[in-house]
């Protein structure tokens, strides 16, 4: 792709076109005439490497010329090339503080998710399928060691490389956005993509406690929008310059989902799992975490806007209508 010219920055987009929902996966190379920054570093495929290193020779560059990568979250997509870039020369990596035991797979940290989720499913009732789910994150847990970041982490600061840091948590709770004011553009990671909506996933706090992660993706959402931008790059898909609209629309469907759901719980579905399985249907099982986190997070948003109340029975979370 051509330079984008956007104030005081030439963006160099690395863009993998892929053939499902995701469209691409996207990375930046941003120069700003004093660093020369490396927004995401998409997946690790050799497909990936050759087009980031051709991105970078078209226009003049070596890998050393990077003065840092900065991630906008911990997720497998958006830091696959950082290992191979830091064995080739050692240059800063950049990560919300949240990010740095998922990033280097901290032990500790990575069976607490597994009792996390453990827990999770349990307690919202869905059995076998969530029992299938447990199975595999604790063989993920030595499967993917390898995938850990070998490099030193540096926590994020309010400012970087002439961005402006924002935390906007919500599909993960590491997540930020890099903002330039001057140039009106923000680099949003999965915060907000145009042809999708990014999805809210359920997480634990460092104390092991959910997160109201969909609560806290509207929240980010809102203050994105209070930005004054020309564009957003994001980690997938087109670049969005109606960023406003757009915003309004992923808050307006978080409404209209959960009025359904609403529904379903009227009728007499009462669990979550029941839930997911009457609103998703053959979908619950194929994309199991998906679903289960897009049912938690709307579930919470009602109970949060008093549209439903919550109680344990006999180990499992009941939703009941006010109504």
């Amino acid at each position: 792709m051509e330079p984008i010219k956007a104030g005081n920055l030439t963006i160099y987009p690395i863009i993998l076109d892929v053939d499902h929902k995701l469209k691409s996966f996207n990375s930046y190379l941003v120069e700003d005439g004093h660093s020369l920054s490396l927004i995401d570093a998409g997946m690790n495929k050799d497909e990936y490497w050759n087009l980031f290193t051709n991105t970078l020779h078209t226009f003049g560059f070596e890998v050393r010329d990077l003065t840092g990568i900065l991630l906008t979250h911990h997720h497998f997509d958006h830091i696959g090339l950082v290992n191979r870039i830091t064995d080739e020369v050692a240059i800063p990596v950049y990560a919300h503080k949240k990010a740095i035991p998922r990033l280097k797979r901290d032990p500790e940290f990575m069976q607490q998710r597994v009792d996390f989720y453990t827990k999770l499913y349990e307690e919202m009732g869905c059995g076998e399928a969530g029992s299938k789910q447990i199975d595999y994150l604790l063989n993920a847990i030595e499967k993917y060691k390898h995938t850990a970041i070998k490099a030193e982490i540096t926590p994020l600061d309010k400012q970087i490389h002439g961005f402006h840091v924002i935390e906007v948590p919500g599909h993960s709770p590491d997540q930020v956005a890099f903002y330039n004011e001057e140039a009106k553009v923000l680099f949003g990671g999965d915060v907000l993509i145009d042809h999708i909506s990014s999805n809210a996933l359920i997480e634990p706090d460092e104390r092991g406690e959910r997160i109201l992660s969909l609560i806290q993706q509207m929240d980010s959402l809102k203050k994105c929008s209070q930005l004054s931008l020309d564009y957003v790059f994001s980690g997938h898909g087109e670049m969005i310059d109606n960023h406003k609209n757009l915003i309004e629309t992923r808050l307006d469907n978080v409404e209209i989902k959960a009025s359904k759901l609403f529904t379903l719980i009227k009728d007499g579905a009462s669990t979550a799992s029941e839930i997911a399985q009457q609103y998703y249907k053959k979908i619950y099982e194929l994309q199991f975490p998906l679903v289960m986190s897009e049912i938690i997070g709307h579930l919470d948003f009602l109970e949060v806007n008093r549209k439903v109340r919550t109680e344990k029975v006999d180990g499992v979370w009941r939703y009941y209508s006010y109504e």
